[in-house]
């Protein structure tokens, strides 16, 4: 037995068999998650008072912030399986779409449950209800193959 590093991302067995535009939304959803996933580690406040419009300067304001740090991070990895879908296995798009999308379900299902108080409506509430039925339909359409023996 010997530890080999190549087994964490072995070589793709299988290719992408769908639409291309499934693709390209996926990564302009990546791109979207990775940068909206760096503001909340980056910034100094996490996003929560400069984007979210919360209130950081309350008692326990210094956990807020933090929390959303910590929040960064896990988007940070969701958005790094995405890349790493569409760099190398691109036979899962469908199912990185479908993580996508059951991120921000979850999230907005969450809300409901347990609704943030803020100064505004906060950009990420708002692309929401953009994302939910996009997100949906480009992972239906992901899942239509194309017919390799099609016009032959």
């Amino acid at each position: 037995m010997h530890l080999d590093p190549s087994a964490a991302f072995p070589p793709p067995t299988a290719r992408y068999r769908g639409p291309a535009i499934a693709a390209w939304i996926l990564v302009a959803y990546t791109v979207m998650a990775t940068a909206r996933s760096l503001v909340h580690l980056l910034a100094p406040d996490g996003g929560a008072m400069s984007i979210a419009g919360i209130d950081v300067t309350v008692g326990g304001g210094g956990n807020i912030v933090a929390l959303f740090g910590q929040w960064g991070l896990e988007q940070l990895l969701l958005a790094a399986v995405a890349w790493v879908v569409l760099l190398r296995y691109r036979a899962m798009i469908p199912a990185a779409l479908l993580l996508g999308l059951l991120d921000v379900v979850g999230r907005f299902l969450v809300g409901q449950v347990k609704p943030i108080t803020s100064d505004h409506t906060p950009p990420g509430t708002i692309g929401t209800y953009v994302l939910i039925p996009v997100l949906l339909i480009t992972f239906l359409v992901s899942l239509l193959v194309r017919d390799p023996d099609a016009g032959h």
